[in-house]
């Protein structure tokens, strides 16, 4: 008869199994370089399941090469008037904080948004969000969703970021807006009200759509599936290479544009007769979902962690008369 200790090796390798196929079914809410660098980290993370936690440790390994610089630019009749290089050794508290959760946001996603430098830091001049395949909390795997929420908010002007986007079925990258006074109902997350406060999708990316990315806004009346968009396809994987994101926003309405060339212009009597909710100032998020709504489903073969780079975020204003 077998000893109690190989009863005990053969119970614990039944629960590591069944923990790791629970991760690999999730589903489906509302963006190369030169001298290649490797860098490695390793920190401790609190993973769980419904009664059980356990600190594991976890090594983060991310190798990157930096694209050739692109100069902050003189346009005329623009300035300057903010802009992150991620060019420090910390993310900026003055200009980014964090969305923390793992209940989906209201798209069936599956990642749980963390501010722990596994899943979000600086390297070699650039911001990385990091998604990983691990258990921590009730979810499976984790990634960041950053905002300059409170911080660094802006009404009109040309938003601009140059970012490099995973590749990958599930994955669901983006850069976007929402207006300053967005607010959620802390008890029940779900409960907001978006999209009464509009949004600003400057880029959406989706990994099972390796040529497109998408440009949309969402406000009362024309939200979700009904949101005012424009899809842009190349004729190559996008996900290969940075590529600059812009929109230029003013009281007339908001242009689109990919890598320098405009491809969506949405005038504000798009709307018809529902509301206009973009004359007032937004905040900028960065992320990386995985799964949801528009991300769809998961492979059960996907190769994690995966990567959301971003190079700079810049935003210009126009130069008024007295200026």
């Amino acid at each position: 008869m077998p000893s109690l200790r190989i009863w005990c090796l053969v119970l614990a390798f039944a629960v590591v199994a069944a923990a790791c196929g629970a991760g690999t079914d999730a589903n489906e809410e509302a963006p190369t370089t030169s001298a290649a660098i490797a860098t490695t980290t390793s920190a401790p993370v609190t993973t769980s399941t419904l009664s059980t936690t356990t600190t594991l440790p976890l090594a983060t390994t991310t190798t990157i090469a930096t694209p050739p610089p692109i100069p902050i630019e003189e346009i005329d009749g623009w300035e300057l008037v903010w802009h992150d290089e991620f060019d420090g050794d910390t993310i900026d508290p003055a200009s980014w904080n964090y969305d923390i959760g793992g209940w989906g946001w209201g798209n069936g996603e599956a990642q749980y948004y963390t501010d722990r430098p596994d899943n979000a830091r600086l390297e070699n001049g650039l911001l990385v969000i990091e998604l990983r395949q691990e258990q921590f909390e009730d979810s499976y795997y984790t990634s960041a969703r950053l905002k300059t929420q409170g911080l660094q908010e802006f009404q009109y002007g040309r938003i601009e970021a140059r970012l490099k986007v995973p590749s990958g079925v599930g994955t669901w990258p983006a850069f976007w807006m929402l207006g300053a006074n967005f607010d959620r109902d802390t008890d029940n997350p779900i409960d907001s009200n978006w999209p009464n406060v509009g949004e600003i999708d400057i880029m959406e990316f989706v990994g099972r759509e390796p040529d497109l990315v998408i440009g949309t806004v969402h406000g009362p009346g024309y939200a979700g599936a009904g949101g005012l968009s424009r899809w842009n396809r190349q004729d190559y994987d996008i996900a290969d290479d940075f590529h600059t994101f812009a929109i230029e926003w003013d009281v007339e309405g908001i242009r689109w544009f990919y890598d320098g060339e405009m491809y969506y212009d949405l005038g504000r009597d798009a709307v018809g007769d529902r509301e206009w909710v973009f004359d007032q100032p937004f905040f900028i998020i960065l992320n990386l979902a995985y799964g949801g709504i528009l991300g769809g489903s998961i492979p059960f073969d996907a190769e994690l962690p995966l990567h959301f780079y971003a190079d700079f975020v810049r935003v210009y204003q126009p130069i008024s008369p007295s200026g």
